[in-house]
């Protein structure tokens, strides 16, 4: 037991001196970022606005009840301990120090996100030093990750914990082992929980299981082990609206029609500008005026589609890159598995339209799987020199570009933060 407790807290925290630098460095920009917008501005958190002020993040709806059941299942308890837990050091108080609080403990799961995405990189590519710290780099630089950085949502901590478990899992799956009955449980309760559709990344790790479809034994034990999880998910599902099962439906059905119906924007470019490309490169916003239903009118901010051929063709490049990746490495069942999470997005972003009009908010699902990714195509070619300097060059000019790029587009920001949320 002792063993596996050390293990797991090797697993989950910095366990080199390396990794504790990475998790520094991050915690300290990512820090200095969020704690001058807790303490200069109200867009964190404000008892007025429960959704949309900022690229619609619903920070108070997700603070204050965790979200709607039939998206965020359980994720009501997970927020009411942060959200108690916050207010015993704040005297009950909802003020400054809360939302100093509550970018912090973003900025501290956002940090142990890039931790989890080197861990991947250095023990299961097991790439050298300098790629994996440019690798990571690049990746830190994403929108996603900037803006959860001080952002309490449940994207927030799903990226975390689906970075996690994806390395956990390539852990078991590279020594051919199996992935823990209480493993899988606690993924579906944790990861499902915060957002539903993702319990089904949770499962698809199982298909690689070692001599799975050979072996009825192995089949039966994966398959009863899949059984428990689901149903233990189920049951505290069900719990949290007190069995009444039929609402799930029907919510589930008015959130379809009010997400899927936005034809403001051509279908193929909210595709390329805010599924693809909104998660990674900021674009340039706009600003709308919104109420809250009691009388209050407030800005806020979104994104545009891209207005210029370098964001297109930065955003082309990312992905072909990625297809290059998959397609190197397609006999990978660790690639296997990325590409098929990353495509349970796409069928219902893409495909059913759910929320594609903003669905760069959706980044924390997925976005992970393009620096792991870019790492496995490092692996691809680590005995050809010459490709390996081409793709070195290339992420290289690639980061120097998001880094210039998203700075002004925060300048942006802050200029929005100045004229309405001082």
């Amino acid at each position: 037991m002792k063993s596996k407790c050390i293990n797991f807290f090797k697993i989950v925290f910095p366990s080199t001196l390396l990794e504790l630098g990475i998790f520094i460095f991050f915690l300290s920009i990512y820090g200095i970022l969020g704690s001058y917008i807790a303490l200069n501005y109200r867009i964190i958190f404000d008892s007025r606005i429960p959704w949309d002020a900022y690229f619609s993040f619903d920070n108070k709806a997700i603070v204050m009840t965790g979200g709607s059941f039939e998206r965020h299942p359980l994720s009501y308890y997970f927020f009411n301990w942060i959200r108690e837990a916050i207010l015993l050091f704040t005297n009950g108080k909802m003020d400054v120090n809360f939302r100093l609080i509550l970018a912090w403990l973003s900025n501290f799961v956002i940090s142990l996100s890039l931790v989890q995405v080197y861990k991947y990189l250095k023990n299961i590519i097991r790439l050298p030093h300098l790629l994996n710290l440019l690798i990571v780099f690049f990746f830190s630089l994403f929108s996603t990750n900037i803006l959860l950085s001080f952002t309490p949502e449940t994207y927030t901590y799903t990226l975390f914990l689906l970075v996690l478990f994806n390395y956990y899992t390539a852990i078991k799956l590279k020594k051919d082992g199996k992935i823990a009955g209480s493993a899988l449980a606690l993924a579906g309760v944790t990861i499902g929980g915060l957002t539903v559709t993702n319990i089904v990344k949770v499962f698809i790790p199982i298909i690689f299981e070692k001599g799975l479809f050979k072996s009825w034994k192995k089949f039966g034990n994966a398959t009863l082990r899949v059984l428990i999880s689901a149903m233990i998910f189920i049951f505290l599902y069900l719990n949290r609206i007190d069995f009444k099962y039929q609402n799930i439906l029907s919510k589930s059905g008015e959130q379809y029609e009010k997400f899927s119906n936005v034809n403001s924007t051509p279908i193929w470019d909210m595709i390329y500008s805010y599924f693809f490309g909104g998660n990674i490169l900021f674009p340039s916003f706009f600003i709308r005026e919104k109420h809250n239903m009691k009388g209050f009118y407030y800005k806020a901010i979104f994104m545009e589609v891209y207005s210029t051929a370098f964001s297109y063709i930065f955003i082309g490049l990312v992905l072909s890159f990625v297809l290059w990746s998959y397609f190197k490495n397609f006999k990978n069942k660790l690639v296997q598995i990325l590409m098929l999470s990353f495509l349970v997005d796409i069928a219902i972003h893409c495909v059913f339209r759910f929320g594609l009009h903003t669905s760069y908010i959706y980044g924390g699902h997925y976005v992970f799987v393009y620096p792991l990714f870019l790492g496995w195509l490092f692996y691809a070619y680590k005995n050809s020199p010459k490709i390996l300097s081409f793709l070195t060059a290339s992420i290289g000019a690639f980061t120097v570009f998001l880094m210039l790029n998203n700075y002004h587009r925060m300048i942006d920001f802050f200029e929005f933060l100045n004229l309405y949320y001082i």
